[in-house]
């Protein structure tokens, strides 16, 4: 039986679009090396700057999220650090707490490994008492294998604002997960928030 939100779940596509061919990094640091702009280009994207970061042995995975917080105006940032045992699987179980019309937005620290990852995107779906009261896609962009000197990428999606009023407070869960160009899926995770009429 497929889980929740598999359905919600896919990447809307681009009509036309191609995943252009796939390139190491180093073929994109040999790629045209007289050619200035797109050295600009290369160095804007970090390819070929500094010393590559070690991967532990038998790691394949090419984008690892190691952290995800709630921003909120004027309230410390709730975050969860994906690296620690059982964080994953306990953020079904543990909300956060979002008081009705607060603005907020996600954020994500991740790290890329092994080769140029190519259209991170994030997507979304809510449900409230088991039906879809929100999706959301964002993408997040394209970024080469971090290094000593970056050794991750932060990235803060679009502010969102909490609906207000008693019929939206309440409990909402979540199904959200990274996927790339290639449809690979980085990180899929459940996890829920409530909206309340005041912090708790």
């Amino acid at each position: 039986m497929a889980s929740q939100g598999d359905d919600d779940l896919v990447a809307s596509k681009t009509e036309g679009y191609k995943v252009g061919e796939k390139k190491t990094v180093e073929e994109y640091a040999k790629l045209d090396q007289n050619d200035e702009s797109l050295n600009r280009w290369k160095a804007s994207l970090g390819i070929a700057t500094g010393a590559p970061l070690a991967v532990a042995p038998g790691d394949t995975r090419r984008c690892v999220i190691q952290s995800l917080a709630l921003e909120v105006e004027s309230r410390p940032d709730m975050v969860i650090d994906l690296t620690a045992p059982g964080s994953i699987e306990a953020l079904k179980s543990k909300p956060f707490i979002i008081k009705e019309g607060s603005k907020f937005r996600m954020k994500a620290n991740f790290k890329v490994q092994h080769d140029v990852l190519s259209g991170l995107k994030y997507l979304q779906v809510v449900k409230r008492k088991g039906i879809r009261v929100g999706k959301d896609e964002e993408m997040l962009g394209s970024y080469p294998p971090n290094t000593v000197d970056k050794p991750s990428y932060e990235k803060k999606f679009s502010q969102d604002e909490a609906p207000t009023g008693m019929m939206a407070r309440g409990h909402y869960e979540a199904v959200s997960k990274f996927i790339d160009d290639d449809d690979h899926t980085h990180l899929k995770f459940e996890w829920s928030f409530d909206i309340t009429k005041e912090w708790k």
